[in-house]
């Protein structure tokens, strides 16, 4: 809540400063995102793969360590 309450104080200012600035970073932030939303989730798949990953390589570590206690 307060993050969002920064973000538009922000823009307030940026609006009374510049506002022709303003209102294209409020145009062009809803398509900025939609463009950065598949390297989001390539993202997320990649480091799921790796983390995945990690798990079965330290699988046998782990079951060796929980046997030993």
């Amino acid at each position: 809540m307060v993050k969002k309450m920064v973000k538009f104080l922000l823009w307030l200012i940026l609006f009374i400063l510049c506002w022709p600035l303003a209102l294209l970073a409020l145009i062009l932030y809803p398509l900025v995102w939609l463009i950065s939303l598949p390297f989001r989730l390539v993202g997320l798949t990649v480091s799921a793969v790796f983390d995945l990953l990690k798990a079965i390589l330290t699988l046998p570590a782990r079951m060796l360590n929980s046997l030993a206690r």
